[in-house]
């Protein structure tokens, strides 16, 4: 029984929580400590990491866990937010023992919603499955040269030709941070959706300097997409992304991604995650043209009042704020827009 393990508060450096993670099936970058310096020092945010101990005293299972609260969306406490993944790892008495012990805490804090964002199916009452996102993976062969032949359409293979042909080229460093969110903010100002800061990927890549990757395609210096990926446990997800509309019919995203595969297996990962969505939408569609399998996130959520998720910036109720965002100039959106976007998790 799960009652057999402690749930406590992780004592422990940075390094001995990470360690940890390698021994944890479902684990992912999302759990890597570094999140939690993220969370405090850039997004002001606060944590709760915590421990399944067995009763002989070894560390059974891991679960981070931050809180966003505002009078403004809502009181959330999630696992983890900004992010896809971050649910409780480790073997199943722990992570049910995990999953009972953040309602417990939810329910003291009173929070509107409790979001725990597993990989890995997971029961654990009171919480309820909300299976409303899935991911999108591609396996990875040896070779860049094997995944062009054997792994791409020869429609996909043709619009990643197209840029490369205009003379576009793809860059990857950490040096590319601002060139990749002038792109991004520039994306987000066109979606009408408000911006994270530049603080918060300045202090990725200080906490999570080994597991980031910048990237950009740049046409005579000039960049015209951008991406911020993260790597752990033999995967690549491309979590941050844009391109610029004025040049769309170039198609510098399709470059983009196939910069970012090219890049995985350089490191010798052997997926690469097209990041979350939504079934059935535009972005899912991008995405399976690559030749992608799905997997559908069981999240679990427990809350008191029946919120069904935390807020949406592409729900319907927003579509005037949507609209009139839009028209806003990138310097005023990058400005008001972090603020707003730190409550959105």
């Amino acid at each position: 029984m799960s009652e057999d393990l402690t749930v406590e508060p992780f004592e422990g450096p940075a390094d001995g929580w990470n360690d940890l993670l390698g021994r944890f099936e479902g684990a992912t970058f999302c759990h890597l400590y570094g999140w939690r310096r993220v969370m405090e020092d850039a997004l002001g945010h606060q944590t709760h990491w915590w421990v399944a101990r067995e009763p002989g005293g070894e560390i059974g299972g891991v679960l981070p866990l931050t809180r966003v609260r505002s009078r403004l969306f809502g009181d959330y406490l999630i696992s983890m937010p900004f992010l896809n993944y971050g649910g409780p790892v480790g073997s199943p008495k722990a992570r049910e023992a995990l999953a009972r012990r953040a309602a417990e805490e939810a329910r003291t804090l009173g929070v509107d919603l409790l979001e725990l964002r597993n990989r890995v199916e997971l029961d654990a009452e009171p919480l309820e499955r909300n299976q409303r996102k899935l991911t999108v993976v591609k396996p990875l062969p040896e070779s860049s040269e094997d995944l062009w032949e054997n792994g791409l359409r020869s429609k996909v293979r043709s619009q990643v030709r197209r840029p490369m042909k205009e003379g576009m080229e793809v860059r990857d460093g950490a040096e590319l941070l601002d060139p990749f969110y002038d792109v991004f903010s520039t994306t987000m100002r066109d979606l009408g959706t408000p911006v994270l800061s530049k603080g918060f990927f300045e202090s990725i890549r200080e906490h999570l300097s080994d597991a980031v990757v910048f990237m950009t395609v740049e046409l005579e210096g000039e960049p015209l997409a951008a991406g911020c990926g993260l790597h752990w446990g033999g995967e690549l997800e491309i979590t941050w992304a844009g391109a610029s509309r004025d040049h769309a019919r170039l198609s510098p995203n399709m470059l983009l991604y196939w910069g970012m595969m090219e890049k995985a297996i350089e490191l010798g990962l052997e997926r690469f995650n097209f990041g979350r969505c939504t079934p059935d939408s535009g972005t899912h569609r991008f995405k399976r043209q690559w030749g992608t399998e799905d997997h559908p996130l069981p999240w679990l959520q427990w809350s008191e009042s029946g919120i069904p998720s935390p807020p949406d910036p592409d729900s319907p109720k927003y579509r005037t704020a949507i609209d009139v965002w839009r028209r806003l100039p990138v310097g005023l959106t990058n400005r008001i827009g972090p603020p707003i976007s730190r409550l959105l998790p």
